[in-house]
């Protein structure tokens, strides 16, 4: 018997043997009076045996029955094998009708080894901040790269979008790489389903800050920074990755949650998954979303004079030559020769490249007309042109290979100088590089043969 028990059955004989009164030893033990009755007289009825438990040594009436526990583990070890315990219980009860508490699955696949608690204490101590009041108010944006399909399809990019104020999943998007133009679209679709939100919260990474020294190009903006200035969304960078913790925690959550997701539906394409997306995050946001301390939504409408076709671009300044050419990408765009175009010699034009790919050049936000200049369109013959293209490159690599030859030749080498395998170096090392001359000669025949082609 435990001590609680024997001081239990003193207070008892004392109130049997009236040294107590019932209600007061009702209240030493925290008892109510008519329970203290029973207590007394259980004990007159069985003695001591009387004061134990009846059920103990015996199963719980409310254990989990071993038929199943069976069932569950079995379905776990055949579907549901990397999955977490929380995740596990909602596809039981969903799939397959088995309702039981996550904390019971959990201690399920522990005891079965199938899941290993986790312990981890951060070196650093971040203090939490509090919610914005309000769903709109400031929205935190991450790339998570990772095998979203495993091994059924390459690795990809999500895009995520997280409410601060409600944890709210507010968008997703699956691309192939974090660029400008990613997030772009992914943005544009962003506003016109739920409006522009008071401000972005991301990391400092090339596509929100410029962070290469001494930067010239962009005044001190990103691309997507300045088309937030011109939709007037405020644009935030985090100090740290714990700063942004909703996304980076919402990254983890997707990380297993919706690779089981895809898996399970068999979707092995991002274009397939992007149609899942909405379907998946109302599902989540059913789960897991939090109610904002204001009913406002600071959402706000696009208004009629910020066309989204001409913000989400990439915009550069180029400065008008003599000639009327501009220099963009390695082409040479040239401006018509009249008096308008000749104003803007010397000035500054905006080079507009659109998603798509297409090309504008702006002179104070309007367009004006170009030609692309091509030193080897001349000819319209593809053949001939690919031959003259093909004889162009082959003079060039032959220059370039005369120069290499002259140099290994002719330089003195200051590793093996009088060492008596220097000339065994020097021709293995020619022999090398001629290999790799020649490789490079038919990667560029290649290239020219495609872009004629083309």
């Amino acid at each position: 018997m435990s001590m609680r028990e024997l001081n239990r059955i003193k207070i008892v004989q004392a109130v049997i043997e009236h040294r107590l009164k019932r209600y007061q030893g009702a209240e030493r033990l925290g008892l109510s009076l008519r329970q203290m009755t029973r207590i007394v007289d259980r004990y007159l009825q069985f003695g001591v045996t009387g004061m134990t438990s009846g059920l103990r040594g015996k199963a719980s009436n409310r254990q989990l029955p071993e038929e199943i526990a069976a069932r569950a583990i079995g379905l776990i070890r055949e579907h549901y094998v990397d999955f977490g315990p929380t995740l596990a219980c909602e596809k039981l009860r969903e799939c397959h009708g088995i309702k039981l508490a996550k904390e019971t699955v959990r201690q399920l696949m522990i005891e079965t080894g199938l899941w290993v608690p986790r312990r981890q204490r951060s070196a650093k101590v971040y203090q939490p901040r509090n919610r914005r009041s309000c769903l709109g108010e400031l929205i935190q944006i991450d790339g998570s790269d990772h095998a979203w399909f495993e091994d059924r399809a390459p690795s990809c990019t999500l895009l995520v979008y997280v409410d601060d104020a409600t944890s709210r999943l507010m968008a997703l998007h699956f691309t192939a790489s974090e660029s400008t133009f990613s997030y772009f679209g992914a943005t544009r679709k962003y506003l016109d389903k739920h409006g522009k939100p008071m401000a972005f919260y991301s990391d400092k990474a090339s596509v929100f800050r410029v962070n290469a020294k001494g930067a010239t190009s962009g005044k001190g903006h990103t691309q997507f920074a300045r088309a937030m200035y011109e939709l007037n969304i405020e644009s935030i960078c985090a100090n740290s990755s714990q700063a942004k913790g909703r996304v980076e925690r919402m990254n983890l959550t997707l990380q297993d949650r919706l690779v089981k997701e895809l898996r399970l539906r068999g979707i092995s394409t991002q274009q397939e998954a992007n149609a899942f997306a909405p379907h998946f995050i109302c599902d989540l946001n059913a789960r897991f979303a939090k109610p904002p301390r204001s009913d406002f939504n600071a959402h706000r409408a696009i208004r009629s004079d910020e066309d989204l076709d001409r913000i989400f671009t990439w915009r550069e300044l180029r400065k008008v030559s003599c000639n009327l050419t501009l220099q963009y990408d390695k082409i040479l765009y040239l401006l018509p020769d009249n008096p308008e175009m000749r104003g803007l010699i010397h000035k500054y034009l905006e080079i507009v490249e659109y998603p798509d790919g297409h090309i504008e050049v702006w002179s104070n936000g309007t367009s004006v007309p170009y030609t692309i200049y091509d030193r080897l369109s001349e000819i319209d013959q593809s053949s001939i042109v690919e031959n003259k293209r093909l004889s162009h490159v082959l003079r060039v690599a032959q220059i370039v290979q005369e120069k290499r030859d002259n140099r290994c030749n002719q330089a003195p080498s200051r590793t093996h100088a009088g060492h008596p395998f220097k000339s065994r170096v020097k021709d293995k090392g020619l022999k090398k590089q001629r290999e790799l001359n020649a490789e490079d000669l038919n990667h560029a025949i290649s290239v020219v043969n495609n872009l004629t082609r083309n």
